[in-house]
């Protein structure tokens, strides 16, 4: 038995909870955006410290090349997994109603945002790849700019990721 049957599947609705999620968010630019998602972590809401070390790796991030991946889609996210600052991975997804400039390639405002935390980098690098397959999809991105509820957007990428 190879060591990928022996993973459990990861699923990326699992970590995407009412909690980390937020429908309307009111950043008018990437750090103030990156500084919303992080407070809908729940690990970290009472941890400044912790709140501060992941804040500076994704403004770091967005130094080195934006994390806007066009579409109208952001994956913020830190270059490596920040081992110790949560135990499982986190996924915050953020709705704008009208877009904040992410530097993306096609020049479109983010409206959709996808902050990944990961304890380890096979888990960070596994779930940014599922999220970049999943997000391609025009309906996906559709279902998830109309969603009333953070539970429809669960079920958004439930049904994405039932779809793989």
């Amino acid at each position: 038995m190879s060591s990928s049957d022996q993973a459990p599947r990861l699923l990326l609705s699992q970590w995407i909870t009412p909690a980390t999620i937020e429908l309307k968010m009111h950043a008018t630019q990437r750090d103030e955006a990156l500084e919303e998602l992080v407070s809908k972590i729940p690990d970290i809401q009472n941890v400044p410290e912790s709140r501060r070390t992941l804040l500076r790796a994704l403004q770091e991030r967005e130094l080195l090349c934006s994390t806007g991946i066009g579409d109208g889609i952001a994956l913020p996210h830190s270059r490596n997994a920040l081992v110790g600052l949560v135990d499982k991975p986190v996924i915050v997804f953020g709705r704008h109603p009208l877009g904040i400039p992410f530097g993306s390639v096609d020049g479109i405002p983010a409206r959709l945002f996808f902050l990944l935390v990961a304890p380890t980098v096979s888990q960070h690098l596994q779930v940014l790849a599922r999220l970049s397959r999943i997000l391609r999809d025009p309906t996906v991105r559709q279902g998830l700019l109309t969603a009333e509820r953070p539970e429809r957007v669960q079920t958004v990428m439930r049904d994405a990721e039932a779809n793989l």
